[in-house]
């Protein structure tokens, strides 16, 4: 049954319509069919068309992003834009008292991220940050099992995704597979953008959300594909309480697999696939055991909040963790080009397209989000320093 009899549906402004803002729309779109919002409006260089608007009902475009904001009285913005637009976008829309939902990562830096924050924390407005994986119920079912000691002592928590992506993934926008164009931070690396889920689901599990949890990053970061940014790559966090978070990620896999994280114990492990919502719990003297969770979408959420105080499942506050690994990894050297030898080229499932493929990877990642190791512990000879591998 709709609740828009006892809730006007929240007008909303799509910035972005385009690549994964066709999610945002047909999110959009799903929502509004149960009258919790109605889009108003559509931000984009290029008008979608009636088509794709079918059964929307009357929506403005404009790709000026300010009037359009003052013509539609937008209660909420969804921002799906290039990664160094996001705090630009956000604060014109909170000086306007409209409230937010910023696509992931929230900013190339970690001062932009604390700029853009700060605005939106002066200005009153609500934001959630686009990790939909942080609406998993599974993620504090896990801290629940956890903290009852369901797997003995943590030991620490690992991250392993292995996707396939082709050369024509690194030519979708002008930004796409940098670090910097035009002198802006971009950030556009396989653990800051594609799988940062896998980075900020890791933090929140292990309980280190926020900026000042992060005592330590240590980087790795490698390309196989000819493009500025990283596309093999690892990370081990050390957190303000001691634990370690250790994640592992390529965008060169020989074969596709869905990402994890998985919480080590003294007796056991959970192992917890984020984009299925599906854990499993393998404990001493038990048998594993699965389960799947629900999951609560951020832009729902944000309406809930808005209509009923419903607390935000991703405010700003709660990636500032991930905001620091982000910040290691942009102020780390640039990353690594991985030798001819260290990669071949193959065509996708279809064999329509190029792709570069690091042989071992798959199993690099799985054993590093095993033993916590970095590329370069597992004894990957183009992670070793050079000096190592010339002996």
């Amino acid at each position: 049954m709709s609740r828009a009899g006892t809730e006007a549906p929240l007008p909303v402004v799509l910035v972005g319509a385009r690549g994964h803002g066709r999610w945002h729309l047909a999110n959009i779109r799903r929502l509004a069919g149960q009258g919790r919002v109605r889009l108003a409006g559509v931000c984009d260089l290029t008008p979608l068309t009636a088509a794709e608007l079918d059964g929307f009902g009357s929506v403005a475009q404009s790709d000026d992003f300010e009037t359009l904001l003052a013509v539609t009285d937008a209660r909420i913005a969804v921002l799906c834009t290039p990664i160094p637009t996001h705090a630009d976008l956000a604060l014109t829309a909170a000086r306007r008292g409209v409230h937010l939902l910023v696509e992931k990562p929230p900013a190339p830096s970690f001062a932009e991220y604390r700029r853009m924050a700060d605005g939106i924390a002066a200005a009153g407005v609500a934001c959630n940050i686009g990790f939909q994986s942080l609406g998993s119920h599974a993620v504090p079912a896990i801290r629940d099992l956890v903290r009852e000691g369901a797997i003995g002592e943590p030991t620490g928590i690992g991250a392993a995704g292995a996707w396939v992506r082709d050369a024509a993934y690194f030519r979708r926008a002008p930004w796409a597979g940098r670090r910097r164009l035009h002198g802006t931070d971009v950030l556009d690396g396989v653990l800051t953008n594609p799988l940062a889920h896998a980075v900020a689901t890791a933090l929140a599990l292990d309980g280190s959300i926020a900026a000042e949890d992060v005592a330590e990053v240590e980087t790795e970061l490698f390309r196989a594909h000819a493009i500025e940014s990283d596309d093999t790559s690892c990370v081990r966090v050390t957190t303000a309480h001691g634990s370690r978070v250790t994640v592992a990620a390529t965008l060169c896999a020989e074969t596709a697999a869905e990402p994890y994280v998985v919480v080590h114990g003294t007796h056991g492990r959970i192992t917890f696939w984020y984009k299925q919502d599906r854990v499993l719990v393998q404990r001493t003297g038990h048998g594993p055991e699965e389960t799947v969770h629900g999951r609560t979408d951020l832009l729902e959420n944000l309406a809930d909040h808005l209509s009923r105080g419903t607390p935000l499942r991703v405010p700003p506050a709660a990636t500032g963790a991930f905001m620091r690994v982000l910040e290691a990894i942009r102020s780390a050297p640039d990353p690594v080009a991985l030798p001819p030898d260290a990669w071949h080229t193959a065509t996708t499932a279809g064999g329509s397209a190029l792709r570069r493929v690091v042989p071992g990877i798959d199993g690099l990642v799985t054993a590093a989000a095993d033993t916590l190791s970095l590329y370069s512990e597992l004894g990957a000879a183009w992670a070793l320093p050079e000096e190592a591998r010339s002996r």
